[in-house]
């Protein structure tokens, strides 16, 4: 074969390599901009899980007295008590 041949085969087949790398990339760029965008999207209530819990949730069903002393604080009734 000739020299240009050689030359021109070697030109197309670089061609060709450059324009599946080029296909490639750009669909691989697009997938993972799928994926950042759905990753970072608003959260609709209810559609994701909430991990997690108390291990002893029953200890909640009923305050103690440092609990019920902290809370009459919060709402104010402590300033109440101590006015009367």
């Amino acid at each position: 074969m000739e020299d240009n041949t050689i030359k021109n085969i070697a030109y197309m087949l670089t061609g060709v390599s450059l324009l599946g790398m080029t296909w490639f990339i750009w669909r691989r760029a697009l997938k993972n901009r799928e994926a950042i965008l759905e990753a970072h999207a608003p959260k609709v209530a209810g559609s994701d899980v909430i991990e997690g819990g108390a291990r002893h949730p029953q200890q909640f069903d009923e305050p103690d007295d440092d609990a019920l002393e902290e809370m009459a604080k919060l709402l104010g009734e402590d300033d109440l008590d101590d006015e009367a």
